[in-house]
């Protein structure tokens, strides 16, 4: 599958299970470097698809519950930087959880989410559960959800864009209003699966 950024440049999330591979293993040796105290450089891969520039997110779960969950939205970075960057701060740096211990690591498991360029939509009818993520801004609010949180809470497409609503910080209905800004975008999901994952877990991603 292939996605157009905003300056035209095509994004390939078509990945293979080994490029899946080689990311999480990046992802993880970031999170054991960071965690002891290291600086952690990823290897150049030799795929281009991992090369190109995409935005990113980094979810950790620990026994089945959230641990963390950073990510990069515009295409600023190549993927695999953004994907050892991201992880990184989600272990270090999500404000929600205290920093991942040395002890915690043989049982973090990581789930990566690659982002197709943001497309802005004026219709919320154009907002598909299952398929989209959702961003809303309003001022100097922003709240994003990833395309996964609403179908692992079986929300609807208005239970979706009250929650995005509400991570922003903004009134439930705010994504009615003529100066709220929506934007969708599609992922590609992959990693190891948490058991028993709670709802309101999910509903805390970014």
């Amino acid at each position: 599958m292939r996605q157009k950024d905003s300056g035209n440049m095509e994004i390939d999330l078509s990945f293979t299970s080994e490029e899946k591979a080689e990311l999480l293993r990046i992802a993880k040796e970031s999170v054991t470097a960071v965690v002891g105290g290291r600086k952690y450089e990823p290897p150049v891969p030799e795929g281009a698809r991992l090369r190109q520039k995409a935005g990113a997110f980094v979810t950790l779960h620990l026994h089945g519950e959230l641990r963390g969950c950073i990510g990069l939205i515009e295409p600023h970075l190549p993927l695999y930087e953004t994907v050892a960057e991201m992880a990184a701060k989600s272990a270090m740096a999500d404000p929600r959880f205290e920093s991942v211990t040395k002890s915690e690591l043989a049982d973090i498991e990581f789930e990566i989410s690659v982002l197709s360029p943001l497309e802005r939509v004026v219709n919320t009818g154009d907002v598909v559960v299952g398929r989209h993520g959702v961003m809303i801004e309003k001022g100097y609010y922003r709240g994003l959800l990833l395309p996964q949180v609403a179908t692992e809470n079986g929300w609807d497409r208005e239970q979706f864009l009250r929650y995005v609503c509400v991570k922003a910080g903004l009134h439930k209905e705010a994504y009615l209003d003529a100066d709220s800004k929506i934007s969708v975008f599609t992922a590609e999901v992959f990693g190891e699966e948490s058991k028993g994952k709670k709802e309101s877990d999910i509903a805390e991603r970014n």
